[in-house]
């Protein structure tokens, strides 16, 4: 039985957002904790994988174009970009760590 709780906000020690919450609206633009995320993302993949870089600022471009336009981030190349980080970061990581945040975040 699963203790998490998958409607309306997201919670828990590793979410970013007031008081440890988060709150995702699939429908609407990114919203800045997000960006945040993006850019902690791109700063663990520079320490760690710098071959991964390019990936992480797909994430972050697809989510300043959302919040440039008004319109929901592109799910598809976010998620394409969090599965390559996903398999080339090892287990432990940072970069790791963040790719599961935001793949809870955007419910991928």
């Amino acid at each position: 039985m699963s203790t998490y709780n998958f409607h309306g906000n997201i919670n828990g020690p590793a979410h970013m957002g007031d008081h440890g919450r988060i709150e995702v609206n699939v429908h609407g633009p990114a919203t800045e904790p997000l960006v945040r995320l993006a850019e902690g993302l791109i700063e663990a993949l520079r320490a760690e994988y710098p071959v991964l870089v390019p990936h992480g600022e797909v994430i972050h471009g697809a989510l300043m174009e959302s919040v440039g336009d008004g319109g929901p981030p592109n799910r598809g190349r976010i998620r394409s970009a969090l599965e390559t980080i996903s398999i080339g970061a090892a287990a432990g990581t940072a970069s790791l760590a963040f790719t599961q945040q935001f793949m809870q975040a955007l419910g991928l």
